[in-house]
């Protein structure tokens, strides 16, 4: 019997995947010159190796991006539903951002000291997140580390808690997994000198028991989780976890930090306001100012006086925490113009009905090709699972994802025009998505399926 994968004939997808992949290179043959040129001076030719990461046979190199739309240096334009991984999750280059950064170049970059629209920004992240208190950094892995030391400082405990395929950006706390029980650091890290199992704690997903049997130790200043799980693949909170994870934290003295870097998407104000949870700490980064390098850390009027007890006793010099960079000037334009302007209740009301037509096409193609598939959403953000039950834990996730048949799709769908992530399909709609967007990658899904049938038949 010839071997299938997610339902689809392997050897359907290997012709499919050959013939999509010699059809990218006719397209782009300036990128292919690029790629070439690059080699000589960046590792793996791009400025970071992921870049490298879509399975393209060399890298696609952007002329313009605008919207939600993407245009390669040879001419191709792009439905774009990667948005920069997130980075770009309210569009490309925003009009209200990209004027408030060109505005705040003329008056200066950075100083070190703070600026009237740093002072608007605190209000107006307070009002969205319904937290009081505010602290910027460039990016959320440096959000997510301050928010670590502030987590042990206040509880005197050294020990963080992340759950099994977990992603908090560049936290070497966070690069940890389960194997056979025990906390090991993930094998794909470069230069790991720490043995990080000293004091990372690492449980799976929806698992409240292990949950609850590491906390009761009293060792753990923090649980960092994202609320919804997406980058070993979506995978959603059972109901009642969020509910129990809090209950567990307060019990055992343990801070609740919850990651929004992902799920900014759920809707005005995070996953965290919608589903009204109640963290000690919020994180957010990549898409917070509508692009620009930035991020924030949120706390209550509890963390607030607890983080300055700390400082009280501690002499004046460097605390670990922060860059010079932290909170300049230009950020702090970009994310006021992006709170005020960018992410309004108009925007997630647009990006959350495009959402139910997207899933809507999906699902509809899953279940008329009788597909063993599921499509996963948070808000605006949907991905395709390629078995048919969602999984519950981080492993599962990654376990049942595929080779091959997510990379031929990705390629189809680039040649056509569509843009999704290059890691597990995530899609994402913003505020500049449109509905005919929409329709078309619906359609690319489902005429990928077709052709897929048409080489299968052909094998």
């Amino acid at each position: 019997m010839a071997e299938s994968i997610a339902g689809i004939p392997r050897a359907a997808i290997e012709s499919l995947l050959a013939a999509e992949q010699a059809r990218f290179v006719a397209a782009h043959p300036r990128s292919a010159a690029l790629a070439k040129r690059g080699q000589a001076h960046w590792l793996h030719g791009v400025p970071m190796h992921w870049m490298s990461d879509w399975g393209t046979p060399f890298p696609m190199f952007v002329a313009a991006a605008r919207g939600a739309e993407l245009q390669d240096v040879d001419g191709n334009v792009y439905a774009d539903f990667c948005l920069g991984d997130t980075g770009a999750m309210f569009g490309h280059s925003p009009a209200p951002v990209a004027a408030a950064l060109k505005a705040q170049a003329d008056r200066g970059l950075t100083a070190m000291l703070p600026s009237e629209d740093a002072v608007v920004a605190g209000e107006l992240l307070a009002r969205t997140f319904g937290l009081p208190y505010w602290q910027m950094t460039q990016t959320a892995s440096d959000a997510n580390r301050a928010v670590l030391r502030w987590a042990r400082a206040i509880t005197n405990r050294k020990a963080v808690l992340v759950f099994d395929g977990c992603y908090h950006g560049a936290v070497d706390d966070a690069f940890v997994r389960l194997e056979a029980g025990a906390v090991s650091g993930r094998p794909g890290l470069v230069g790991q000198a720490a043995d990080l199992a000293l004091h990372s704690r690492c449980v799976e997903f929806n698992d409240l028991a292990a949950l609850e049997a590491v906390l009761r130790t009293r060792e753990v200043a923090c649980v960092l989780a994202e609320p919804v799980m997406t980058n070993c693949g979506m995978v959603l909170p059972e109901p009642g976890f969020h509910e129990e994870l809090r209950r567990l934290t307060r019990r055992h003295g343990t801070l609740l930090v919850i990651d929004e870097t992902h799920t900014l998407s759920s809707g005005l104000g995070g996953f965290a306001r919608v589903a009204h949870l109640e963290p000690d700490f919020m994180v957010a980064g990549k898409a917070i100012a509508g692009g620009y390098p930035c991020g924030v850390y949120g706390f209550g009027d509890e963390m607030h006086t607890r983080m300055l007890g700390v400082l009280a006793g501690k002499p004046a010099g460097h605390s670990g925490i922060g860059t010079t960079l932290a909170g300049n000037a230009m950020a702090a334009a970009a994310l006021r113009a992006s709170l005020e302007h960018v992410m309004t209740p108009a925007a997630y009301e647009h990006m959350l009905k495009l959402a139910d037509r997207l899933e809507d096409g999906l699902e509809s193609l899953v279940n008329d090709e009788n597909l063993p598939w599921h499509v996963s959403r948070v808000g605006a953000r949907l991905e395709v699972g390629f078995v048919r039950t969602p999984p519950r834990t981080g492993r599962e996730s990654t376990a049942r994802l595929p080779q091959l048949l997510p990379d031929a799709i990705r390629m189809y769908l680039l040649n056509r025009g569509l843009v999704i992530t290059p890691f597990h399909n995530m899609m994402l709609l913003s505020p500049a998505t449109t509905a005919m967007q929409v329709d078309r990658l619906a359609s690319g899904w489902t005429q990928c399926i077709t052709d897929l049938h048409v080489a299968a038949r052909a094998a």
